[in-house]
This record gives structure tokens, sequence and C-alpha cells, in this order.
């Protein structure tokens, strides 16, 4: 499943690689795309890619995810971002870990090769943490129908983060599970905003704290017009 808002430029490499990849293992799968108001060719670009395109008027992460999962069918839910290119192998190990028992899980994510030097490196600590500490990225993100239901989805309150909070949930239900490779998402926010606006939405966020999650507001990384 795959929230998108204005994602016209990138969603249809997106696609084509999440259906290559899925391919690959060779069971019956759907690709949704919630359309989240956009005023572009995303839903356009998505059905042309095979996608079943769902529409909302929404502009809440969480909803627009909650969304997309109401609408699928299949046993095992994958949300992936729609700038992120997700390999064959990370597929792969998905249908590994839920056949193992797993319910849950993620995978961390890389920048894409066009990111700045100084993103890179900023990212390498949520790289390299996330495996270990076994908090996905709202990237990529794996569970079970089952597991999904039995917590009540993504938490509608929170307009960022939403991923962390659902972890958490889930991995009080049953095995959580990391998988690899890592997917390789956008750095566009980062070329368009640059460092100094970067820099100043990420110190708003240390400065409010969490509770900045629950207001868009602050959130202008994510919900401002960030589009190549």
């Amino acid at each position: 499943m795959i929230p998108a808002h204005n994602e016209e430029a990138l969603i249809g490499s997106t696609l084509t690689a999440l259906r290559a990849a899925i391919d690959t293992v060779g069971e019956p799968y759907e690709i949704i795309v919630v359309d989240d108001d956009s005023t572009d060719r995303t839903a356009a670009v998505a059905a042309a890619h095979g996608a079943r395109v769902v529409h909302v008027t929404l502009r809440q992460i969480a909803a627009v995810r909650n969304a997309g999962a109401a609408a699928a069918a299949g046993g095992v839910l994958i949300f992936v971002d729609a700038d992120t290119i997700v390999p064959a192998a990370t597929v792969g190990d998905v249908m590994k870990a839920t056949a193992a028992g797993a319910v849950a899980g993620g995978a961390s994510s890389r920048l894409d090769p066009h990111a700045p030097f100084w993103a890179k490196a900023g990212w390498l600590p949520f790289q390299f943490a996330a495996p270990t500490l076994r908090l996905p990225g709202g990237a990529f993100m794996f569970v079970t129908r089952a597991a999904f239901d039995a917590v009540g989805g993504f938490d509608e309150r929170y307009f960022a983060g939403e991923e962390i909070y659902l972890a958490r949930a889930l991995k009080k239900v049953g095995p959580f599970r990391m998988v690899r490779p890592a997917v390789i998402t956008s750095g566009r926010k980062f070329r368009l905003l640059g460092f100094g606006g970067t820099l100043r939405i990420w110190l708003t966020l240390a400065r409010h704290g969490m509770v900045a999650l629950k207001d868009r507001k602050h959130l202008g990384f994510w919900y401002d017009k960030h589009r190549d």
C-alpha cells in the first residue's frame, strides 16, 4: 500500500520496482495507491502502472495508511512510501519472516545517490540503528492483517512518526523482524530544503518534543510542497 500526495514525478519508478520485486515471490498480490487529494497526475500514473487507486482527502499520513489497509484484502500488508525503491530480496525476506511467525517488521532505508553529502552523513546513524533497535522508518513496513487489526492500525493522532507508535504496539502482539536489504528512499526533501532549511525544521522538532508530531504546523519536512 502506497500513500501519495502529488507524487507523479516518482511514483512510476516506485511502482515499477515494487511490482518487479513482488513478482519474484510468486504469490498473488494487489498494489493499492491511496491518492490523498493530489492536484497532479499521481492517480493517472498509478493506474497506468497497474495499481488500484483509492481516492481520499485527508492530508494526514496515519489516516491515509489506514484507508489503504481498509481497502486491502491480503493477509500481509506492506506499506511503502511513494518515493521509495524496494529490492526484490527485501520482499523475499518479508515472506520468509511472516512464514516463520513474525507478525510485523520493517527495513532500514538509505538515501538515493543524488542526496547531498551532508544529508547522507546525517542519515547514517538512523540507517544503522534501525536494525538494532528494531525501529522501521515509514518508507517500508509490513504487518499481518491479524496483528494490524489487533492494535487498531496506525494512531491517527500523529501526523508523523506514526510507524514508531505502531511498531511499539505490534511488538506486544508477536515477533517483530527487521529484513534486508535496505530500501532506497528519495533525498529530494534535503535537496530542496538545503542544509539550513532542514536544520531549522529539526531544531523546531527538538524544541517541541514528541508533542510536535501531533501538530502539522511543526511538520513542514513532510507536509510542505517538497517535490522535484
